[in-house]
């Protein structure tokens, strides 16, 4: 199908409405021509005799004119030369009938319809007419009686109507019954010219209501810019600007992950073609219809526009799929350049072959790599006026799975921050991290619970051989950019780049705070997987939850932290029955969601022994975290006290350390008890408070209290 004539509307509305009277009036004037005579015929005939109530009364007089005619003759004389014979070739009405293979006789039928919408007079001429102040619309009948020029015409004419017929399968020309009738014949329908015809011959204002909802119109930028490896994206390209020049259809399907650049590359073709961009998001469609898809596919001709159709995924989920096939053969019958964006290729599992369009071209795009990733941060910051030195961009790029519009919007977000805290200031690094972990992290709060990173390398106490561990948990995750990418490793390795790390120990060792310092000295979100909503009974339902946490975690790299890991990671058993063998289908599942998971994955777990053999072969760090001894101890008590705090001077840590054997936990958890007791019945935290906050906890624990020696000393000596 031929492009419209290029569209001057730019330059203002005045030269779009005199071309659309240029190529207008002189068929108007021969309509003119025509109703001149049919008025003249209906006064002979005596229409308007009578009271003066038109279409309420029929006077004798008007029977007796009317029954002299011959049955199907037209009004006047409708003989002569089409209406559109004085169209000029090359305009909008010449494209019409190029476009949907339209006879002069199809022209004239939408000239007379059209013509209501230029002057109002023509309404009024109408009801006269058909001698009905309420029938301003032509009829179909009146309208054959004005174009043809004998019964044998006319009732030739009435094929050009029927549901095959160009004008009414591609929808130009609506034939409305008269609501007044319940079934009314062919002949008394009103003709009604589609909007996007009148849009299209009176000069376009703005997309058609009917998809404006979810349609923008966009001017790509000036040189294709298509965010893929050069040799596809050279080639698509060539595909785009060759099928738009020869008027020939091309059908792209850009498939990636959530953030990947699609619009981007979409707009980039559009930009090969030398076209503009009509994005449709069909998720915010309220509904799905063969006749809007046939609008929105038409809008994208009439706008001279690439047609970029997003939200396909929810319309695959929709109506069981129908909305889904009914977009599918449509976009087989389009004859324009169409791309659509999805999260999946088109496979089997999508659609049988069958219903896909044999030519369609499918495309995977990717998420920037680092290199890319890196240059689309640098290009946004400096666009912010935010300086980062190299190894932070570095950091952004290699941490945050992110597309180029994403990148853009962290970036614009810090940017907005700043400015709320400090007018005219740049983003800092800080601000720019933590919008990057908002942007990237959105949609996982649903799954799992966000745990805020308030520990530092200060505030954990551990042997150093587990402190250096975790430091090289951080250094995998800082360097990793440069192992996989610059030195190779990435074709070492075809699964995923992340890294699993165990964490095994009593009750309150420190392993969540653990998870607390990595997050934070990477500046990543921590989510703790909450089991209890993960695992199901119903077969299937744990691996599509899990499925679901491991995808949304991916764009932001998260932490993912599961607590209390072997009972969703224990060992697998000897398969008696269904439940068995589903528990270990889950197992594997789970496995295989952790080797393609680029991010960071902790578990804990508080009895090593419980876990499957096959899950501690593939951790990459295995850090075992002890019950304290005394002189760890005594760091976690000086620890515990914030510096604020007020702490009697008749506190030993030391002895604390010494006569309270436990883990850290259980530590903090006194101080606390203790700071809370102070407050209520003294204003300062000395032996008694926390001698009667140890006693709580032991009761806690299930372990005997003996009451030792220095507690009685704090209470003066009394038992």
């Amino acid at each position: 199908m031929p492009y419209p004539p290029e569209d001057d509307s730019h330059d203002g509305p005045a030269p779009a409405l005199a071309s659309a009277l240029a190529e207008l009036l002189p068929a108007l004037a021969r309509l003119d021509e025509r109703l001149r005579a049919a008025v003249a015929a209906a006064r002979e005939e005596g229409a308007g005799a009578g009271p003066p109530l038109p279409g309420l009364f029929v006077a004798a007089e008007v029977a007796e004119a009317l029954l002299s005619r011959e049955p199907g003759a037209p009004l006047g004389d409708g003989g002569g030369e089409p209406l559109c014979a004085s169209v000029p070739a090359g305009g909008r009405i010449a494209w019409l009938a190029e476009a949907f293979a339209l006879t002069p006789l199809d022209l004239d039928l939408l000239l007379v319809a059209l013509a209501p919408e230029l002057d109002l007079r023509y309404e009024r001429i109408f009801a006269f007419l058909q001698d009905d102040v309420a029938r301003r619309r032509p009829t179909l009948d009146l309208a054959l009686s004005l174009l043809c020029g004998d019964p044998e015409e006319k009732l030739a004419a009435r094929a050009r109507l029927a549901p095959s017929s160009p004008l009414v399968s591609e929808g130009l020309l609506h034939l409305v019954p008269d609501p007044s009738h319940p079934a009314p014949p062919l002949l008394a329908h009103f003709l009604r010219a589609d909007e996007q015809v009148v849009r299209l011959v009176l000069g376009p204002a703005g997309i058609d209501p009917r998809v404006s909802a979810f349609c923008r119109v966009a001017i790509p930028p000036p040189s294709p810019d298509l965010p893929l490896p050069a040799e596809t994206g050279e080639g698509l390209a060539s595909l785009a600007a060759l099928a738009w020049g020869e008027r020939r259809p091309l059908r792209v399907l850009l498939h990636g992950p959530e953030g990947a650049p699609l619009r981007r590359v979409a707009e980039g073709l559009a930009s090969a073609a030398g076209a503009l961009l009509l994005a449709a998001d069909l998720e915010r469609a309220e509904s799905i219809t063969p006749e809007l898809l046939r609008v929105l596919f038409r809008e994208a001709w009439l706008q001279g526009a690439v047609l970029f159709v997003d939200g396909i995924a929810a319309l695959r989920g929709r109506e069981g799929g129908r909305d889904f096939r009914a977009f599918l053969r449509a976009l087989a019958a389009d004859g324009g350049v169409t791309v659509v964006a999805d999260e999946v290729a088109w496979t089997g599992a999508v659609a049988r072959a069958d219903e896909l369009p044999a030519d369609l071209v499918s495309i995977p795009v990717p998420l920037p790599g680092f290199d890319a990733a890196r240059a689309f941060w640098t290009r946004a910051l400096a666009g912010a006026g935010c300086v980062l030195d190299g190894e932070e961009i570095d950091a952004l790029a290699g941490r945050f799975r992110l597309g180029p519009d994403e990148i853009e919007a962290a970036v614009h977000a810090a940017s907005a921050e700043a400015a709320w805290h400090s007018p005219g200031a740049a983003p800092s690094a800080d601000d720019v991290y933590a919008a990057a972990r908002s942007l990237a992290a959105r949609d996982l709060g649903a799954l799992a619970a966000k745990l805020e990173a308030r520990y530092g390398w200060d505030d954990i106490v551990l042997p150093p051989d587990q402190m250096a561990q975790l430091r090289e948990v951080c250094d995998q995750a800082v360097h990793r950019p440069r192992v996989y990418g610059d030195w190779g490793f990435d074709r070492k390795h075809s699964l995923g780049k992340g890294l699993n790390v165990l964490f095994s120990g009593p009750p309150g060792t420190g392993k969540t705070m653990a998870a607390e310092v990595i997050a934070r000295e990477l500046r990543l979100d921590l989510f703790r997987i909450d089991l209890s909503q993960v695992v199901s009974k119903y077969i299937g339902e744990t691996e599509k939850n899990l499925s679901k946490i491991f995808e949304r975690a991916r764009t932001s790299s998260a932490i993912l932290f599961f607590d209390e890991a072997d009972a969703l990671f224990g060992k697998r058993s000897e398969v008696k029955d269904a439940h068995d063998r589903y528990a270990n289908i889950e197992t594997g599942y789970l496995l295989q969601k952790m080797e393609e998971y680029d991010g960071i994955v902790i578990l804990a777990t508080n009895l090593r022994q419980n876990l499957d053999e096959a899950f501690l072969r593939r951790m990459h760090v295995i850090v075992e975290f002890p019950m304290p001894d005394e002189e760890h101890r005594r760091r976690i008590w000086e620890g515990a006290f914030p510096a604020q705090a007020p702490v009697g001077g008749d506190v030993d840590f030391r002895l604390l350390a010494r006569e309270l054997s436990m883990a850290g936990g259980n530590i903090r958890n006194i101080a606390l008890a203790a700071a809370f007791r102070a407050a209520a019945n003294g204003g300062v935290i000395g032996v008694p408070h926390l001698a009667h906050a140890a006693r709580r906890e032991f009761q806690k624990l299930g372990r005997t209290w003996s009451d030792p020696e220095w507690a009685r000393r704090g209470r003066g000596g009394k038992p």
